[in-house]
């Protein structure tokens, strides 16, 4: 256990670079499922399976305003985002950032619908929405993508 496996490779960029690495937009922009980590009331760590997608700087996620994971980040803005290969779930990428921003309204809108048609190949359903709908916006602080060659 914590063994890398052979031909595994790892990357690390400790600091703020301002864009996000080759390999984290490539799993971010796959239909590839992230565990995104937020500080709790009493510091204790929350995690909970999302969707993502990125652009050049940034790690998106869409949620909801009443949900926990929005208000830990509307009192403590730290969150990591881990994103793994979905054919390879030993190829993983970490993102320990910042919330840098959000938007409301019907971009969020848009956005949830984005994610859900490359997730499930329809847009997000209108039942399932129970408050308004956010996109979170993530600075990266540090980068690490490690994993192991598909075979």
């Amino acid at each position: 256990m914590g063994r890398a496996a052979p031909g595994a490779r790892a990357l690390c960029v400790p600091e703020e670079t301002g864009v996000l690495e080759q390999a984290v937009r490539e799993l971010a922009t796959g239909p590839n499922f992230a565990m995104v980590t937020t500080l709790g009331p009493t510091g204790q760590p929350q995690t909970q399976v999302m969707w993502v997608d990125c652009d050049d700087q940034v790690v998106r996620f869409n949620t909801e305003v009443h949900r926990q994971k929005f208000k830990n980040l509307s009192r403590d803005p730290r969150v990591t985002v881990t994103i793994w290969d979905r054919l390879n779930p030993y190829l993983y990428a970490e993102v320990r950032g910042q919330v840098e921003g959000t938007e409301r309204g019907p971009g969020a809108r848009s956005h949830i619908d984005r994610l859900s048609l490359k997730y499930n190949g329809q847009p997000f359903p209108d039942a399932s929405i129970t408050s308004e709908r956010v996109i979170v916006r993530v600075r990266p602080r540090r980068q690490r993508v490690w994993g192991s060659p598909s075979s």
